[in-house]
């Protein structure tokens, strides 16, 4: 695997800093520790920096040659509101955050991209390295499009990676169209007529109404949605009642919805309100759903990906890049990148045998330390491969 070798050659310092940042998880908007410590090393490399976007973002930029184009790299900071149950040494000190998706390690390789940049200017044009908080659920990626990134920053396209368990180390997933879908929320509130439970012909039971949304909705996957395409209605939560003997008055549901084209995403939405409206009306019952839509659908540009997925190719060697893998249903707010900017979103592979093959978002995750010369090495080739010096 042709690493960069100056890149290899500092791997325990990208290391340290992974398990630093590991061992000192920070929530969405609340990367200030992070942040810091990015901005302190960006500064020391020389990299021009630019602090407090979107509360805790980072923004380095980097310039070599005479060349007018310009590449953007993302790497997310924020960990999770999780405990942590590793047992590492460089475990979580602080209850109830812990970095369970990554984050740390994505932060750490594009640091090491930086390092490695500044170092050798081995390219013509502009750099701009965007450490992005609020990934996850908090839309960072939004706000600091909506406080002027690309204007004040411009990018010609923009790039961003994510490790994957789910893949064996060394190999990498990239499609030219949509990467994971859109990631939309919502909460029905039924109001009914409570009562005694011995009378229940006397008032409107909700969690009669409720329960039977509950099967009408996932209609909708299935009778509404082209089977070719993909969509996800999930009922998450259900609460109703205080008592045995007492009828409720109101019954709330909430869920999520995926979906992966804004077309299906459009029917999803109009068909629940339908669905539960008339529910409610069967039933004597009345019903307010609010629907909140989040993350967009993540869809390469695929030029964009062509061009990362040779990067990646050059890094880990033919025939280890996945180009059709299926779409995961998952969200990421990168999406919004792309709906502003051409780009692409690649996933590297971090599993070697039970090392670095647990699930994000679980209470075990690791990420795995040796795809921190990858991914910086990945990074890296796509800055020289895209901004060739004359």
């Amino acid at each position: 695997m042709p690493i960069l070798n100056r890149i290899a050659e500092f791997q325990p310092e990208m290391t340290g800093w992974r398990q630093d940042f590991h061992q000192h998880p920070e929530l969405r908007f609340e990367e200030h520790r992070t942040a810091a410590q990015v901005a302190k090393l960006l500064r020391s490399w020389g990299i021009e920096t630019h602090t407090n976007i979107a509360t805790t973002g980072v923004v380095g930029v980097l310039r070599a040659g005479g060349g007018t184009r310009s590449i953007g790299l993302r790497a997310d900071m924020d960990a999770l509101p999780m405990p942590e149950e590793t047992g590492l040494p460089y475990a979580s000190v602080t209850p109830g955050k812990m970095h369970a998706c990554g984050h740390d390690g994505h932060t750490a390789m594009l640091l090491g991209a930086a390092k490695y940049l500044a170092e050798t200017k081995n390219f013509d044009g502009t750099v701009v390295f965007i450490f992005q908080p609020a990934e996850e659920g908090g839309a960072g990626a939004k706000v600091m499009m909506e406080e002027g990134l690309f204007s004040r920053f411009p990018c010609d396209a923009v790039y961003g990676m994510h490790n994957d368990p789910t893949l064996p180390f060394g190999q990498a997933d990239i499609r030219d169209d949509v990467m994971m879908a859109a990631a939309d929320g919502f909460t029905i509130t039924v109001q009914g007529a409570g009562g005694h439970a011995a009378r229940p012909h006397a008032g409107v039971d909700p969690i009669i109404v409720g329960a039977q949304m509950v099967t009408a909705l996932q209609s909708i996957v299935s009778r509404r949605v082209d089977p070719l395409e993909s969509a996800v209605v999930s009922i998450t939560q259900f609460h109703a009642g205080t008592a045995q003997n007492v009828i409720a008055d109101t019954a709330m549901l909430n869920g999520t919805v995926r979906t992966l084209s804004p077309a299906v995403r459009d029917l999803v939405e109009v068909t629940m309100r339908r669905v539960v409206e008339a529910t409610a009306a069967a039933h004597d019952a009345t019903v307010r759903l609010e629907y909140s839509r989040g993350y967009p659908p993540t869809i390469n540009h695929a030029d964009q990906a062509r061009r990362a997925a040779r990067a990646a190719e050059t890094v880990l060697g033919g025939g280890r890049i996945h180009r059709d893998k299926p779409p995961v249903m998952g969200a990421e707010d990168f999406a919004y990148f792309l709906e502003d900017r051409p780009g692409a979103y690649i996933k590297l592979g971090q599993a070697q045998g039970s090392k670095g093959a647990r699930p994000v978002h679980t209470t075990l995750y690791d990420f795995n330390d040796e795809l921190l010369p990858v991914g910086a090495s990945f990074f890296a080739t796509l800055v020289e491969q895209e901004l060739p010096r004359p």
